[in-house]
């Protein structure tokens, strides 16, 4: 069985519980406790060296990043829907995987780091950052449902928790419905489950 080492809160480690619910594979969820240090002690950085959530073991494999997991996840355990064999559509997919480790990561993820853990990062950079790629995704789901087509991908799972959670960070979502819709459509997916909401000024 796959040993799942997350942190609640952690939108990376939502995206992975979320693609082990939505394939439906069995795990053992590990707590790891950022508040006392848990992720930096010598048992967990042999596993991962960066210290961070989430991590999979499964059979003596341990993956750290949580886009390199949904891969991994969606090679071993899913169908070719969730990342496609054909060149172009793995390339899109790809495409969004880069958009959410870099313009989600510095955008909705950090105005909510800001906000709901005291991070020491530009919370008004971060929240421009978040609107400007957010014109931009709510233009490109204005003809479909999901972000490379109309069935859902690692993309979509990737791009979800921290679009989600915006709100937390000091970003509406009200000026983009599409958007909203987009969202709405992940969530109707069988097996979703959702992230836990926290309340503004939760320091870790």
């Amino acid at each position: 069985m796959i040993k799942f080492y997350s942190f609640s809160l952690s939108g990376h480690s939502h995206r992975v519980e979320l693609m082990l619910n939505l394939l439906g594979v069995e795990f053992e969820y590990v707590n790891v406790d950022l508040a006392k240090g848990a992720q930096k002690t010598p048992e967990f950085l042999a596993m991962n060296p960066f210290g961070t959530v989430p991590v999979i073991e499964d059979d003596g494999v341990i993956i750290t990043d949580s886009n390199a997991i949904l891969t991994y996840l969606a090679k071993k355990y899913g169908s070719s829907a969730w990342l496609p064999n054909d060149p172009a559509q793995a390339a899109a997919v790809q495409g969004w995987l880069t958009v959410a480790a870099s313009k989600i990561a510095s955008g909705p993820a950090a105005a909510r780091l800001v906000t709901v853990f005291g991070a020491s990062l530009d919370h008004e950079a971060a929240k421009d950052t978040a609107n400007g790629l957010f014109d931009i995704m709510d233009q490109i789901l204005a003809d479909r449902r999901f972000l490379t087509g109309d069935e859902a991908t690692i993309a979509d799972v990737a791009g979800y928790s921290y679009i989600a959670h915006a709100p937390e960070g000091g970003v509406s979502l009200d000026p983009y419905p599409n958007i909203r819709t987009w969202l709405g459509q992940v969530e109707a997916l069988e097996g979703f489950v959702s992230m836990p909401v926290t309340k503004v000024g939760f320091v870790a």
